[in-house]
């Protein structure tokens, strides 16, 4: 380990995870470096202890500057929506993945850099394995960009760690909070199978919090892990708890993923050949995501790195209501 004190990167310090990610290492004084873009809200990252370096995976200069000095990279960044040209996807998961992995490559002081993988690259299986489960490509740009980002990652000569997250929920959540709660006060939001799957839910300081967790321990080199609190939370549960919170009614809809994925395969199609604007109503990412079991072992991240959720899932819907309040 160095003798002088870290200094971290993140990128996609403007999203989601990344944001919360700079905000909690910046409060143990460690100082912080965030790669944003010029367009970036970057309100949440009005920190002293935060430097902000203006640039993108795809500009090697920026990147250079970003990644100068760093003891921890944190790669947060990713195209994570369920519908977008294959081009974006590739860019921000494989050949963004690459760029940094080549600009980390030259920097002799690097402890770790710890990548944030998801799930979805086990191929939505029907029953939630470890981290030794077979990657599967099943066809989704997602699902196949970041499978090709964990293989680039494990291939390079660098200190690294791979954590594969379920499903990140909390305040500034754009998914998982923001999409859910617009979709309830139209009162269109739909389970699948009833919602009686587990999602996998992990609330985001939990999860911000085994990422540290993961990128300072030794046992973790060279090593993936999955992420989940391990609540057992159903989709019906969550987005009932979203709507009582909100005071909004709870969904009165329920899809066979049967039926889901049919429907998807219709709506995805016009605007997938005749390249149409918007996103589809319903996408097959959306319906993996709600019919498939995300609650996925996560007892090496237990035993590795003593991954104990802090925050129950009770107090993170509480937090995620009172924000969407706001």
């Amino acid at each position: 380990m160095s003798a002088s004190p870290p200094r971290a990167l993140v990128t996609g310090a403007s999203g989601f995870l990344g944001g919360r990610l700079a905000q909690l290492l910046a409060a143990r004084g460690i100082r912080v470096r965030a790669l944003v873009r010029d367009s970036s809200d970057v309100r949440h990252l009005a920190d002293p202890r935060i430097e902000l370096v203006r640039g993108s995976l795809a500009d090697r200069e920026s990147l250079a500057a970003a990644v100068r000095g760093a003891t921890h990279v944190y790669h947060c960044a990713a195209c994570s929506t369920d519908w977008a040209p294959w081009r974006v996807y590739y860019e921000a998961n494989v050949t963004g993945v690459r760029n940094l992995l080549e600009a980390a490559s030259r920097e002799p002081g690097l402890e770790r850099l710890l990548h944030v993988s998801t799930t979805d690259v086990y191929g939505y299986p029907l029953v939630p394995c470890a981290e030794s489960g077979l990657l599967v490509d099943v066809g989704l740009p997602y699902n196949r960009t970041k499978l090709l980002g964990d293989n680039l990652v494990r291939a390079a000569s660098l200190p690294w760690t791979i954590v594969r997250p379920a499903t990140i929920y909390g305040p500034r959540g754009k998914a998982f909070a923001i999409d859910i709660a617009a979709l309830l006060r139209q009162g269109v939001m739909a389970v699948m199978d009833g919602g009686r799957t587990p999602g996998g839910f992990s609330y985001v300081d939990n999860a911000a919090e085994a990422i540290i967790a993961a990128s300072t321990a030794r046992e973790t080199v060279g090593r993936v892990y999955n992420m989940a609190d391990g609540s057992g939370a159903t989709w019906r549960t969550y987005v009932d708890t979203l709507a009582d919170g909100l005071g909004l009614r709870r969904p009165w809809l329920s899809m066979p993923s049967s039926v889901a994925f049919a429907l998807a395969r219709t709506v995805e199609a016009p605007h997938r050949f005749l390249r149409l604007p918007g996103r589809p109503l319903l996408t097959r990412h959306a319906v993996f995501l709600l019919s498939r079991d995300q609650e996925f072992p996560t007892e090496a991240a237990r035993r590795d790195f003593g991954f104990r959720p802090e925050v129950s899932f009770e107090e993170g819907v509480q937090r995620t209501v009172a924000w969407l309040q706001e």
